[in-house]
């Protein structure tokens, strides 16, 4: 069975199944959040050298950045929930 996959950014993509959080990067807590993934070898970065506007956190407690706004991934998120096969926009 094919698994959905969330696009988030310049090509990338994750499987949607096991997102956990999509957050915003903004807060001193989701900046320690990110410095102790990054610590513990733990941290994705996808954002191509740009700036980080979505931090996803997946069920195997990775941390993944994105240079994609935090609400533009969620609603790509929610619109691939409820309709799997959709194609999503770049």
């Amino acid at each position: 069975m094919e698994q959905p996959l969330l696009n988030i950014g310049f090509g990338n993509t994750v499987v949607a199944e096991r997102v956990v959080a999509i957050l915003s990067p903004n807060s001193s807590p989701m900046k320690r959040v990110k410095d102790e993934a990054r610590e513990d070898r733990r941290l994705i970065d996808v954002t191509h050298g740009r700036k980080t506007r979505a931090i996803i956190v997946t069920d195997s407690n990775h941390v993944i950045l994105s240079a994609i706004q935090a609400e533009t991934v969620s609603s790509r998120f929610e619109a691939l929930i409820q309709n799997p096969g959709a194609p999503q926009e770049e």
